[in-house]
């Protein structure tokens, strides 16, 4: 547990340009990944990248300390260490295990309980796995992190209702409109958080619904998963004149709508009012687009009103999924202290064998007499002496604590760093 390491920021630690600039598209991920496996060949890397967060997970032998791990993941997005500092959380051991099973049972999300971040902490796991960033530490961490995940999901109501950014998103919007039922909608992007927002909006039967994607085909996926009407990306302009609301969910890196493009786009609306929901982190609406006449712009933060709400009515549940988040930190705590110490007891038991055996041997020279039955109940009695001599000195290594510090005491009492 000691060699197991998280970085991190997230919408409680990190302004939303922290994370914006933070932020690791898929494609930047792996390059992420790669140069991390260069600059330590022997170290595990995870790297989660939400638009409420990012988390590098790192198991060594001998772990990159706290100021590395800033140092590294600063650099990678050309990013000031000493201002990044300020906005990171660094765990360790059992605090980082807790910490990333809350994660995937979406405790720790801006909208406790949404489901999204498991699947996100599950493809976080598989592109590491891709990248041949992941062994025998992270690997059994995030199987029992997913396992966690799945279980709260499951056997609590942690889950019910209102579980995305995406459904906040709409019920924001919803609270301004009351019924949409004469209300254009335009989804711009058919990434995962563009289809949530879509599948959000249908339930709540707008007059039209206008998709648009700069893949037409993807455009078309998402409208013959939830209906509505495609927009080709060279007539976004069109759309956002006749649109009432239009959300963006799209992965790019820069903003797809800017002021200056949309400034000109409102006089031909004759200024009737527009409200813009940016679900996207990098986000794709310029913040200045919201000091526009007429034009109402809220991004993910925004959404923390609503969500303050959805938090306050999930108490029970979320006791009881912290009831199923501590019962597999100290079980897996148990069994990863238990591994860890291993090594160490098998060299102690065959430390103790081969001496004893030694000493057994030398005293068989002296009694040639003894026949192959005599001689094997010695035998026998020595290796259960050992095993009962050992018993009680073994169990009391593994309850103790994760062991570090016994396991150093061991090796030097008893002479082990030959074995």
């Amino acid at each position: 547990m000691r060699k197991i390491r998280l970085l991190g920021l997230n919408h409680t630690t990190a302004a939303l340009d922290v994370r914006e600039r933070m932020a690791f598209p898929p494609v930047k991920q792996v390059e992420a990944l790669r140069t991390l496996r260069q600059r330590k060949p022997d170290g595990e890397f995870v790297l989660i990248s939400t638009c409420n967060r990012v988390e590098l997970v790192h198991a060594a032998e001998e772990p990159w300390d706290d100021a590395r791990l800033v140092a590294e993941l600063a650099a990678m997005r050309g990013a000031d260490p000493a201002a990044l500092t300020q906005s990171v959380y660094q765990l360790a051991g059992r605090a980082a295990t807790e910490h990333l099973f809350r994660v995937s049972a979406g405790m720790g999300s801006m909208v406790v309980g949404e489901t999204q971040i498991l699947g996100q902490v599950k493809a976080a796991y598989a592109t590491a796995q891709a990248e041949g960033t992941i062994g025998k530490r992270l690997h059994p961490l995030f199987q029992r992190a997913l396992q966690v995940g799945k279980q709260v999901l499951h056997e609590t109501a942690l889950g019910e209702g209102r579980v995305s950014i995406a459904s906040v998103a709409v019920d924001y919007a919803r609270q301004i409109f009351g019924d949409f039922g004469k209300q254009t909608v335009l989804v711009v992007g058919a990434g995962k958080m563009a289809r949530l927002v879509a599948r959000s909006f249908v339930d709540q039967k707008p007059k039209r619904m206008l998709l648009c994607n700069r893949s037409a085909d993807r455009a078309e996926s998402l409208r013959q998963a939830h209906g509505g009407e495609t927009v080709p990306w060279e007539n976004l302009e069109q759309a956002l004149v006749e649109a009432d609301v239009a959300a963006f969910g799209t992965g790019a890196d820069t903003a797809v709508l800017t002021v200056d493009m949309l400034e000109p786009l409102m006089s031909r609306r004759r200024y009737r009012p527009m409200f813009l929901i940016d679900v996207a982190v990098p986000r794709n609406v310029e913040v200045a687009c919201g000091e526009l006449e007429s034009v109402y712009r809220y991004d993910v933060d925004d959404l923390q009103r609503v969500v303050s709400r959805t938090t306050a009515g999930r108490q029970e549940a979320l006791a009881d999924a912290e009831a199923i988040v501590a019962r597999h930190v100290e079980q897996f705590t148990v069994w990863n202290r238990q591994r860890e110490l291993g090594p160490t007891i098998a060299a102690l038991y065959k430390k103790q064998h081969d001496r004893s055996k030694l000493e057994l041997d030398a005293l068989l020279a002296t009694m040639p007499d003894l026949d192959e039955t005599q001689r094997a109940r010695l035998e026998d009695f020595r290796r259960k002496l050992v095993n009962k001599l050992m018993h009680d000195p073994v169990k009391a290594l593994r309850r103790r604590g994760e062991g570090h510090a016994y396991q150093h005491a061991l090796a030097e009492l008893f002479n082990l760093d030959n074995e």
